[in-house]
């Protein structure tokens, strides 16, 4: 079997698309996530701390020279840090929530009965069904 024939059959299997969909939504929630601690997250948090705009909280390093704009503000910015890191717990917190979904439904399909089996015939229907076979086997006979 040829390396591109293996490939062929990795790349077209459900796992392999199911993961491309999976980092497709990923990034689109990811964008999600962002405007929500950006936009309605931080803002409470920043006022209920005297104002502060997380976004723009750094540590000037070198400020910036306005007079000849020779010199760039070299700065850390530890608000888009936190920002970030708000963003991680809140995409942790619905990853949890999501495996944790998923594992109960599995348990819940794993706990479920199996099928019982039909009755076993009663000694009268066995009876019967001998004799019917008896008869068949003599017709044929």
């Amino acid at each position: 079997m040829g390396l591109f024939q293996e490939f062929k059959e990795f790349a077209v299997k459900g796992n392999v698309i199911d993961l491309a969909v999976g980092i497709i939504i990923g990034a689109a929630f990811n964008g999600i996530v962002k405007a929500l601690v950006d936009g309605v997250i931080m803002p409470p948090i920043g006022l209920a701390l005297g104002g502060i705009d997380f976004s723009e909280l750094k540590w000037v390093l070198v400020p910036e020279d306005t007079t000849t704009e020779a010199i760039e503000e070299v700065a850390i910015q530890y608000g888009a840090f936190i920002n970030t890191v708000v963003q991680f717990v809140i995409v942790a917190f619905v990853v949890f929530l999501l495996v944790k979904f998923i594992n109960n439904l599995r348990r819940q399909r794993a706990e479920q009965p199996a099928p019982e089996a039909p009755p076993a015939p009663t000694p009268t229907e066995a009876l019967l069904t001998e004799i019917r076979d008896e008869l068949k086997a003599s017709r044929r006979a």
